[in-house]
Order: structure tokens, then sequence, then C-alpha cells
């Protein structure tokens, strides 16, 4: 009997014994129990599998942005998980925001930045995305860059965050983070991705026109 999969050896299956004697019903091995739900996450199991999920319907964006000075944004903030301030560059969630559930990646990345840096894009280009950590969440995370920048305000996130705004000139930029790693700070390793997709753009991307 073929099981939906192109053979026809059987699927494993588990049995759980019910409150009643030694009755037993099958599980299958990718039954998917909800653990726990929270406001951004979800804790779920499968099978073996323990992992979270985001709440919000289009996963989180990672904003690359540089300055008509050739200075990258890069931001600092305090991460509860962590329990220290870390270094960044601009990001968030896609849709989380009441009313606006349906916006896409390249809207997201544009209120991010404004809201965090002061900057205002006039046009951002969807560069890759992938997932954050796919061992343990199945979030998706989109770099997006940020072209034709205008001061706006002096960022700083909204009135539940604390936001340092850093501009690093972009050929010193690799060389601040290692600075800030052996300082204590905790960096986000993608951000040496932001780099190299920053210096290595024309051959990764040329093709490519900026979409906002």
């Amino acid at each position: 009997m073929m099981n939906g999969l192109g053979s026809d050896r059987a699927v494993p299956v588990k049995f759980a014994a019910t409150q009643a004697g030694n009755e037993q019903r099958p599980r299958t091995m990718n039954e998917t129990h909800t653990l726990f739900n929270g406001r951004w996450l979800r804790l779920v199991r499968s099978g073996r599998w323990e992992y979270a999920q985001r709440t919000n319907p289009g996963g989180g964006v990672i904003i690359i942005a540089i300055t008509p000075g050739d200075r990258i944004l890069f931001v600092e903030q305090w991460r509860e998980a962590v329990h220290a301030r870390t270094i960044e560059m601009p990001a968030g969630l896609v849709g989380d925001m009441h009313g606006h559930r349906a916006e896409s990646a390249l809207t997201a990345a544009l209120r991010e930045l404004t809201e965090e840096t002061g900057y205002r894009a006039g046009n951002a280009q969807m560069l890759v995305a992938g997932p954050s950590s796919a061992g343990m969440s199945d979030e998706i995370i989109t770099f997006v860059r940020a072209r034709d920048l205008v001061r706006e305000h002096d960022g700083g996130g909204d009135s539940s965050e604390n936001i340092v705004v850093h501009e690093i000139p972009r050929r010193e930029a690799a060389q601040w983070l290692v600075e800030k790693m052996r300082a204590g700070y905790p960096v986000d390793p993608k951000l040496f991705a932001g780099l190299y997709f920053i210096d290595h753009h024309d051959e990764l991307f040329g093709d490519t026109q900026p979409a906002a």
C-alpha cells in the first residue's frame, strides 16, 4: 500500500494509551501540539522536535542602510533574552501592527527604518530571505537594502524602546563590529552577511532593481 511518499513501506506510528484500560490509539510521528501561546511567539512540539513559531504573518526584516555620506546604520538596544544591549542593523517584524497584517516586507522595512533610525528611504530592494534559526524557529528573515536616505528625526524606536543609532563609515564597519564584540556586546553574526551583501551587491544582485 502506498503511503503517499512514493513507497509501499509502512509509515511508523506511535501508540498512546488512553485513560480507559490499555486501549491504544495511533499517533502520527509529525502530530503537532501547541505547548504555549504568547503574543509574539507560539511554542510547539512535532514528534521529537520543539520549536517556536512567529504569530505575525510575515516573518522579519533586516535593513541594510547606507547614508549619503557612505555610513552604515547600526542600532544598539536592550534585548531581554540575552540580558544585554546588542548591536544590530535596523530590523523588525512584518505585519505585527494592528490593521497592517497584510503589509509587505518592503513596507515593514521602510517603516522600521524610519522608526528606529529617523531616516526615510527613497527606495528599498529585497535581497535574500531565509530562516533565521532553522533548528529553533520557523521565522523567515528578509534582507532589504535601503537607498536614498533622508533624515527626518533622531530615531530611537517607539515608546517601549531606547534605541541608540550608530553611523559607521562603511570601510570601518567590520572592524567596528569586532571591537564591539571584544567590548562585550552581543553582535548578531548576520551583520557580517549584510556587509558582504553591500560589498558584493553588483555581482550578487546586479539584475535586481529597487522595488520601492
